[in-house]
């Protein structure tokens, strides 16, 4: 890879090779899974354009944003709903998207928090999240680790956000966890023939290191504190009125802390 190329794009050119297929293959069955029965209007992928991970959503209206810009032959699964910005400033009002999906979008980043502070505020109250991205304590991350050797991933560790730091951050936000999955047990092959003879070790792993996937797909919830009255309002003397007493659950600073 050329060292002026962007992340986004090293990532999209990893993915056409043996193991990225292999990865991608069980991200797209776990986004179809997670996002079949989501209900609302608005919904859009931020990131890979040319891998439609909304295929199994049936909202009326399904788009993406991301930096880079469609192939022209997939632009049309987009019906022209496309969208150039940054995932850390999503040009949505806040409260209005009912559906984000984010495949690997804290690799591709250098600013992870500003992502998730985004996508708390552009999501509507019970609004959903689906989050992949890459295992650092996996083989396929060990192996990246490794000194002397050719990187195997398209991102260095450091990009790499672990699924219970993703978690920590939820709690942060209010985002409440809803389900998680760890995939793609097999060691770091580059050959199709040596990653199908490893299948096996998808349902042996899964039971027995099921959190030693080399990739990891989070789902969460927005919930958001409402408003409650306390005590009846219309419960005042004839001769002297009193204000009914009214409770306010302001959401308060959330101390998310960049750091």
């Amino acid at each position: 890879m050329a060292e002026d190329t962007p992340p986004i794009v090293e990532l999209a050119e990893w993915f056409q090779t043996p193991p990225g297929q292999y990865a991608l293959a069980w991200e797209r069955a776990q986004f179809d899974a997670a996002v079949a029965d989501v209900f609302g209007y608005y919904a859009w992928q931020v990131g890979l354009a040319d891998m439609n991970l909304l295929r199994a959503n049936r909202m009326p209206f399904k788009g993406y944003v991301g930096t880079e810009t469609p192939t022209p032959e997939n632009t049309t699964g987009w019906q022209s709903r496309v969208v150039i910005a940054q995932p850390e400033a999503l040009p949505f009002e806040s409260q209005s998207v009912d559906l984000l999906v984010l495949p690997h979008a804290f690799e591709c980043t250098l600013e992870p928090h500003n992502v998730l502070r985004e996508v708390e505020r552009v999501l509507v109250p019970e609004g959903r999240v689906v989050i992949s991205g890459f295992n650092p304590w996996s083989m396929w991350g060990a192996r990246t680790r490794m000194p002397g050797m050719e990187p195997w991933l398209p991102q260095p560790p450091s990009s790499q956000v672990s699924s219970q730091r993703l978690k920590d951050w939820f709690k942060l936000l209010s985002l409440e966890v809803k389900e998680s999955h760890f995939g793609c047990y097999a060691p770091a092959c580059r050959s199709e023939k040596w990653l199908q003879r490893w299948g096996f070790l998808e349902s042996a792993g899964a039971r027995w290191w099921s959190l030693g996937g080399a990739v990891y797909m989070v789902s969460a919830v927005k919930r958001v504190a409402g408003m409650r009255i306390i005590g009846p309002a219309w419960k005042t003397k004839p001769k002297r009125a009193r204000a009914a007493s009214v409770v306010v659950n302001r959401q308060a600073d959330d101390g998310f802390d960049p750091s």
